[in-house]
């Protein structure tokens, strides 16, 4: 897998329109996007299949959950769209029902595990005792029990989870930020350099890119940091 393959840029933009130019910008400096609901709900999910039909991959960040039946025929509708990779919460039985529903077509499944934008005391307040790092270590084992094919997590918590789930599932972290970056409202964040060390496969950014006066540059500056980080390790 080249460099270029593990940046996933965010299209969180509201309009078609304005994921339509910006993925004109980036051209052929980016291979991999994400869609996640902003997008989606605006007519996002018919644009993805254009991307993926244009040789684009994607990956749908759906953060599914639901009853086993309703996770399944979701997974089944979205592996026949082309993507690439699917979130769903990292909840036991909505895995295994998902793995269940993928199989034989190629979707790689990727379990959430703490979102990056939560720390302990937002996990306290929302009723988990305990810390965000042992939350990831128990949902990233109950992932690879289920037969996922990866894992979503804070690069905080990337070698950890290598750890766990082995060398060659996918690892995506998304809170990545290059150096003088602005963290905006992603609390546990870190460079794409550290991320690769650590044990991430993919990382994904979004606002350092498509906001940037120059996207095209900024992409090509991350995707250069990773290069030199998979040299390095």
């Amino acid at each position: 897998m080249g460099a270029r393959e593990r940046l996933i840029v965010g299209l969180d933009v509201p309009t078609v329109d304005e994921a339509e130019r910006m993925v004109s910008r980036l051209g052929d400096s980016v291979s991999f996007y994400k869609i996640g609901y902003q997008l989606a709900f605006a007519g996002g999910l018919s644009f993805a299949r254009e991307l993926a039909a244009d040789g684009k991959q994607i990956f749908l960040d759906m953060k599914l959950l639901d009853i086993d039946n309703t996770v399944a025929k979701g997974v089944e509708n979205i592996a026949k769209m082309g993507m690439s990779m699917l979130t769903l919460h990292a909840y036991p039985k909505a895995m295994r029902a998902a793995v269940e529903a993928a199989n034989g077509s190629g979707l790689c499944l990727l379990g959430v595990t703490v979102l990056t934008s939560m720390d302990n005391h937002d996990l306290e307040e929302a009723g988990y005792p305990g810390d965000a790092q042992a939350l990831v270590k128990r949902r990233a084992e109950q992932a690879v029990e289920a037969g996922m094919g990866g894992i979503v997590c804070s690069a905080a918590e990337a070698t950890l989870v290598r750890n766990i789930i082995g060398p060659d599932k996918a690892l995506v972290t998304p809170g990545i930020r290059p150096a003088g970056a602005a963290a905006d409202d992603q609390k546990r964040v870190m460079t794409p350099a550290l991320a690769i060390a650590a044990g991430a496969s993919h990382l994904v950014v979004a606002r350092p890119v498509i906001r940037s006066e120059d996207p095209k540059a900024a992409a090509d500056g991350i995707v250069s940091e990773i290069e030199s980080a998979v040299a390095a390790n």
